[in-house]
C-alpha cells in the first residue's frame, strides 16, 4: 500500500499579516516615497560594503602596481553596472525585487585568474628529469601592470556573461531549478553564509572594537527594538490614518549603526581607507562610463576558463537566491521562466560590466537580501530606486569614492551580520524534509563539511599544478568555489541516492502560474514574437492556473471511481 504524501506547508518567516496591520508590516508592502528613499540608501551602504571589499581583495591580490586612473572611477563603474542590471531584474528579469551586485562568487575566479605565475623548466638531478616550478628572478617574463591584470580580468567578466546569457536565453537553468529541492538549497545557503567567513574576520580584525559596535547595534535595533513603533509621516493606504506608528528601529537596523559609527569615526580621526582604495588622482564630478575608458577587455584562454567558472558559480549562486528571496516575501517558489528570465538578464549585466572595464561581473546580492530579511521590508519601489542611485554613484566618481571612507571594520561587521542571516534563513528549509531520515542528514552534512573542506585543503596544498595556466586556473577556481561545490554535490547526491523525498510537490510548487513573476503585457506581447527556442522567458499558456491542475497524490482519485456495488 503506498504512503500518502503529504503536500508540505511553507514555514513563513515572518508572521502572518493581521487585517489591520500596517502595509510595510509585510515585505511585500509598498511604503511611501520617504521610506523608501531611506530604505534604498540602507541598501546602497550594504551594496558599498560588498563593493569595497571585493575590490580591495582583487587589488591587493595583484603584484606590485597601481593603477593609471582613480579607484574611484574604478568603483564608479561597478555602481553603474549594477544599477542598469538591478533596474533590468526589477522590470524584465525575475521580476523580483532584488539588488544586483558582485559576488564572491565572481571574486573567487579572478583571485585564481591573477594569482597565475609564469612557469619554467627546471632539471631535477635526483630523478633525472625536468620538471616544472615557478619562475623567479629578473629573467622571468613580467605580469604586466595593474590596468593589464584588470582588462584580462574584465575579459573573463564579458565572458561569463555571454555564457550566462546565453544559458538564460536557452531555458536550461529555469528547467534545472525543477531539481533544486529542499536538500540542495539548504546546504547551498548554509555554504554561502559560511564561504566568507575568512574575509570577515580580515576586515573585522583591522579593529575589533569598531566592528563590535556595529554588530552590537543591529541586534539591538532589529531585534530589541524592532516592536518599537514611532509615529512619522503617513505610508500610502486607502484611507491616510491620523497618526502612523512604524517600527523605524527595526527598518533601519543598518543605515543607523552605519551612520553612527562612520561619524564616531570620523570625530575620533580613525581612518581605514586602505592605500589600494585610496585616490591620489583627482576623481571628477561628473564622468560617464563608457566602453573602452581604460582599455578593451583582454580575451585569453585563461580568461576563457576563468570566465566558464563564473558563469556556473553566479548560475549557481543566483537561482539558491531567487528562492531565498521568494520565501522571504511569501511567495510560491520562482517557475522556471522567471529563472531563465532572471539569468539571462544577469549575464547581460556581466556583459555590459565586463565591457565598461569592471573585473567583477553581476549577480543577485546575497548581503542585499539578508537585509530584507533583516529589517523585513522589501518592495519593487526600493529596488528601482536602489537602481537610480547606482547610476547617480556611476555618474560621479568623487560621491564614490566617499564611500570608501567608511571604516573597514565596519565593512566587515555588515556583511558579517547579513551572513549569518543567509545562514539562518537556509537552515529554514530543513523543515520542508524529513530531517531524522539518515539518508537526508548525509546528504546535509556532507555536502556542507566537503564544500567547505576542498577549497581550503586547495589552498594549503596546491597540487593542480599542470604548467598550462589556462587547465590549471579552471581547476584551481572551479574547485574553490564552495557555493558551486555545495550545488553540484547536493544535486547529485539527492538523485542518486534511493529514498524519498517530495519531488512531485516541489515541482508542482514551481509550476504553479504565480502572478509576482509575470511580466508586463506589453513586454509578454513583446516576447512572444521571439523564436520558439527563446520563448521560455514567458510562462507557456499550458501552464497549470490554480491548485486543482496539480499532480493528483495517492488515493486522491479513488473516490471518483464507481464502487462495485454500483457497478
Amino acid at each position: 500500500m503506498n504512503k500518502q504524501i503529504q503536500k508540505p506547508h511553507p514555514l513563513p518567516l515572518l508572521a502572518p499579516q493581521s487585517p489591520s496591520s500596517q502595509p510595510w508590516d509585510s515585505l511585500c508592502g509598498t511604503p511611501s516615497w520617504a521610506l523608501s528613499w531611506l530604505l534604498a540608501a540602507q541598501h546602497i551602504l550594504v551594496l558599498a560594503s560588498l563593493l569595497c571589499v571585493s575590490h580591495l581583495l582583487l587589488l591587493c591580490s595583484l603584484p606590485p602596481g597601481g593603477l593609471s586612473y582613480p579607484p574611484g572611477q574604478l568603483l564608479a563603474s561597478s555602481f553603474f553596472s549594477c544599477g542598469l542590471s538591478t533596474a533590468m531584474q526589477t522590470w524584465m528579469g525575475s521580476r523580483l525585487p532584488l539588488v544586483q551586485a558582485p559576488s564572491f562568487e565572481f571574486l573567487i575566479p579572478a583571485l585564481a585568474l591573477t594569482s597565475q605565475k609564469p612557469y619554467q623548466v627546471t632539471w631535477a638531478p635526483a630523478n633525472n628529469s625536468d620538471v616544472l616550478s615557478p619562475c623567479v628572478g629578473t629573467g622571468c617574463p613580467s605580469l604586466g601592470s595593474w590596468d593589464d591584470s584588470l582588462r584580462e580580468v574584465s575579459g573573463a567578466v564579458l565572458i561569463s556573461g555571454l555564457l550566462q546569457g546565453i544559458l538564460g536565453l536557452l531555458g536550461g537553468p529555469g528547467r534545472l531549478f525543477l531539481h533544486f529541492g529542499p536538500l540542495v538549497l539548504a546546504p547551498s545557503l548554509a555554504v554561502v553564509g559560511l564561504s566568507a567567513h575568512k574575509e570577515i574576520a580580515l576586515f573585522c580584525s583591522a579593529n575589533w572594537g569598531l566592528a563590535l559596535l556595529p554588530i552590537l547595534l543591529m541586534v539591538v535595533c532589529s531585534q530589541h527594538l524592532g516592536s518599537c513603533l514611532l509615529p512619522l509621516c503617513p505610508l500610502r493606504t486607502p484611507v491616510p490614518p491620523t497618526h502612523t506608528y512604524i517600527p523605524v528601529f527595526r527598518l533601519f537596523s543598518v543605515l543607523f549603526p552605519v551612520i553612527c559609527v562612520w561619524m564616531l569615526s570620523a570625530l575620533l580621526g580613525l581612518s581605514f581607507t586602505p592605500q589600494e582604495l585610496s585616490s591620489p588622482n583627482f576623481n571628477p564630478w561628473l564622468w560617464l562610463p563608457h566602453p573602452g575608458g581604460w582599455g578593451w577587455p583582454r580575451l585569453t584562454l585563461r580568461g576563457l576558463a576563468a570566465g566558464t567558472t563564473m558563469a556556473l558559480a553566479a548560475s549557481t549562486s543566483s537561482l539558491c537566491c531567487y528562492a531565498l528571496c521568494g520565501r522571504l516575501l511569501q511567495l510560491t517558489p520562482p517557475p522556471s521562466h522567471a529563472c531563465s528570465r532572471g539569468l539571462g538578464f544577469e549575464g547581460l549585466g556581466s556583459l555590459l560590466a565586463g565591457l565598461l572595464g569592471s573585473p567583477l561581473g553581476i549577480a543577485s546580492s546575497f548581503p542585499n537580501v539578508g537585509t530584507i530579511s533583516l529589517t523585513q521590508a522589501g518592495s519593487h519601489r526600493v529596488a528601482r530606486l536602489v537602481s537610480l542611485l547606482c547610476i547617480g554613484l556611476g555618474l560621479s566618481p568623487r560621491l564614490a569614492q566617499t564611500l570608501t571612507t567608511i571604516p573597514l571594520p565596519v565593512h566587515g561587521a555588515v556583511l558579517g551580520v547579513n551572513q549569518a542571516v543567509i545562514l539562518s534563513t537556509g537552515f529554514s528549509y530543513f523543515y520542508s524534509t524529513d530531517i531524522d531520515s539518515g539518508r537526508n542528514v548525509f546528504i546535509v552534512g556532507f555536502v556542507i563539511f566537503m564544500a567547505l573542506l576542498l577549497p581550503r585543503w586547495l589552498q594549503e596544498a596546491p597540487i593542480l599544478n599542470t604548467g598550462w595556466g589556462p587547465v590549471d586556473v579552471l581547476l584551481g577556481a572551479f574547485l574553490a568555489e564552495p557555493v558551486l561545490l555545495a550545488g553540484l554535490l547536493s544535486f547529485f547526491l539527492e538523485n542518486t541516492i534511493p529514498g524519498e523525498w517530495l519531488r512531485a510537490q516541489w515541482e508542482w510548487e514551481l509550476r504553479k502560474a504565480a502572478l509576482e513573476y509575470e511580466l508586463p503585457a506589453p513586454l509578454k506581447n513583446l516576447y512572444s514574437l521571439l523564436p520558439w527556442p527563446l520563448r521560455g522567458f514567458c510562462s507557456s499558456p499550458e501552464a497549470p492556473e490554480d491548485e486543482e491542475q496539480g499532480p493528483a497524490e495517492p488515493l486522491e482519485t479513488l473516490d471518483l471511481l464507481p464502487s462495485p456495488e454500483q457497478r
